[in-house]
Formats: C-alpha cells, sequence, structure tokens
C-alpha cells in the first residue's frame, strides 16, 4: 500500500515555522513528508532538513519524494525522543526550528494489517516502529487487570474502563485476544448495549487509542523532547507542535506555558528567589483548522496548532 497521509494545517504550520530560507529544520515527525515537503520548498540552497521517522514505509516515501531537493536533506530511523543524540551526532549545536505532528497517521491507520483500526479487522500490532518489542498483543493479552484499568482510563479516558479490563482478562482465561476483532468484540460484550447505543462514535475507539498510546509511549516521550528541541532552537527560532487529542495537547500547552513563564516563585512569596526567566513566547495557543480543511479532511477536526518562539538569552539579542 502506498503511504498516503493528508497533512494537517499544512500552511499555518510550515509559514509558523520557517523564518529563515537559509536556516536548519527539523521535521520530528516526517511521515510521508507532506510538512517537509513544504518545508524544503521555502528553503534556499543553503537551507537544510533533517527528517526522523520510525516507520520504515514512511521513510521511504520521504526519500522518493523529498528527491531532487534543492537544499541539503538527512532523514534518519529513529524516535524523536532521540533529539538531542540525533542533533549531536549530526553535529548540529542549534537549529531555527522543530516542528511535531503527533498522533497517528492515515497510512497507518488505513493499512490494516498494522493493527491500528478497529475497523478492520488484522493481528493486534499498533507498533509505529516495526522493530520495537512491545506491541498491542503484549499488552492486551499480558497486563494485569489494574494496568489495562489505568492505561484505559488515563490514555482513552474511557469510563468503562475497569468494567472492559476485567472482560478482557476473562476472555484471554480462555484464549489469547490475537485480532483487532478479538478485542473490539470483548470491548463490546464489556459496555452496556444502551450505552453503545445512546453514545456516538464506535465503543471500542478510545480503547485503541488507549493501547496505542502504550505501545508507542506516545505520551511519556513529549515533555522532555519538547524541552530538548527549545533548547537546541537559536533566538528567533521556533516550535510548531500539531495535537490531535487532549491528552498530548495538554502536554503540548503546559510545557510551552511553562517555559514562557517568568517568575515560577509561589504567590505568597513577597519577592522572587527563583529569578526563571523565560525561554519562549507563545505565537499560537491552540489554533483549529478551518471549516473549509475539516470538510475536506474529517481526521483535521480534533487537531490544534501550537507555536512558539526562542527568546534571546538575557542580556543577548
Amino acid at each position: 500500500m502506498e503511504f498516503h497521509h493528508v497533512s494537517v494545517m499544512l500552511e499555518e504550520a510550515v509559514s509558523g515555522l520557517v523564518k529563515n530560507p537559509d536556516g536548519v529544520y527539523v521535521d520530528c515527525t516526517l511521515g510521508g513528508a507532506g510538512h517537509s515537503a513544504k518545508i524544503v520548498s521555502m528553503l534556499s540552497r543553503a537551507g537544510r532538513l533533517i527528517g526522523i521517522d520510525q516507520d520504515e514505509a514512511a521513510i521511504a516515501t520521504a526519500r522518493e519524494r523529498l528527491t531532487g531537493a534543492d537544499c541539503r536533506v538527512d532523514i534518519v530511523r529513529s524516535n524523536f525522543s532521540r533529539f538531542s543524540n540525533i542533533m549531536d551526532e549530526l553535529d548540529i549545536p542549534f537549529v531555527d526550528g522543530v516542528l511535531f505532528d503527533l498522533g497517528v497517521s492515515s497510512y497507518q491507520i488505513d493499512t490494516a494489517e498494522r493493527g491500528f483500526s478497529y475497523m478492520h479487522d488484522a493481528p493486534l500490532d499498533m507498533r509505529m516502529d516495526l522493530g520495537a518489542e512491545l506491541s498491542a498483543y503484549d499488552v492486551v493479552n499480558r497486563y494485569s487487570e489494574d494496568d489495562l484499568t489505568r492505561i484505559f482510563a488515563d490514555y482513552g479516558e474511557e469510563r468503562w474502563a475497569r468494567r472492559i479490563a476485567r472482560f478482557i482478562v476473562d476472555e484471554r482465561k480462555e484464549r489469547p485476544l490475537k485480532t483487532t476483532s478479538d478485542l473490539v468484540d470483548a470491548v463490546k460484550r464489556a459496555v452496556p448495549s444502551a450505552v453503545r447505543h445512546k453514545e456516538n462514535g464506535h465503543p471500542a475507539k478510545r480503547v485503541f487509542q488507549a493501547v496505542r498510546i502504550e505501545v508507542n509511549n506516545e505520551l511519556g516521550i513529549l515533555e522532555d523532547t519538547f524541552k530538548a528541541a527549545v533548547s537546541r532552537l537559536k533566538p528567533g527560532g521556533r516550535i510548531v507542535v500539531i495535537t490531535f487529542h487532549s491528552l498530548e495537547d495538554r502536554i503540548a500547552k503546559n510545557t510551552l506555558r511553562d517555559m514562557a513563564k517568568g517568575c515560577i516563585c509561589p504567590p505568597e512569596l513577597p519577592v522572587c528567589v527563583c529569578h526563571h526567566k523565560p525561554e519562549v513566547k507563545l505565537i499560537e495557543k491552540g489554533r483549529r483548522p478551518s471549516k473549509e480543511e475539516i470538510e475536506q479532511n474529517p481526521r483535521a477536526k480534533s487537531a490544534k496548532l501550537r507555536i512558539a518562539e526562542k527568546l534571546p538569552a538575557e542580556g543577548k539579542e
């Protein structure tokens, strides 16, 4: 299957990112190079793009799509949690911009055999990096009832988390859950039929989101990686983050907001003793896609765009 992914808020994200055509930019979620293709079109021969992704299919498509770019292009197969290490390995101390387009790609959802979708029967997998050890099968069949309850509640915000976890544990005593259909059936049996008919959306949607996040540690790596990216920005450089659900957006919002703060002393202190200085200023604070974009690409509906700009160190311009 050809790698196909429609980049959300393409114009808004890239125009907010690229301010120096001679600069160095990092696309931490390269995918099929939708955003990266736009980035390189705005760079001069002196510019440089680094694309990071852990999905082999994405990298193959990106290499082909970015062939012939005027600027230098480096593609790295890795997890963006290694951001600082990757920059060190490439001998790049500072960059002009970093982009994160979070979540799962359209290609990964639509490729049935990857096991991301509750709409297709496939082996329980959900690994963005096919070389990773932990899969959805491992989570569903080996996690305890308490751990399943936790991830369904925390990562899926599923109010029937405990009941679903109990049904899964009871079922796997008879046989392991091997496919996406097995997991969907377990969720449907756990959620009362009156609730399933009343609520909008697929009953397994939140459970699949939760398992996917757990398999790929999607939330655990975000705060530290955002901070690492900002630490590598030149003054005036920008970090751009596109999120697709409330959990990852909360991390992006809080991390950037905290980095934009000055004094962080407790309010009861009469004078500042922390001497904390803001590192960034907020440019976009949760911009939504246009109505027209959502009509053309319904998967854009939940997206939010956040942009922050690195401030000069005190005493420097």
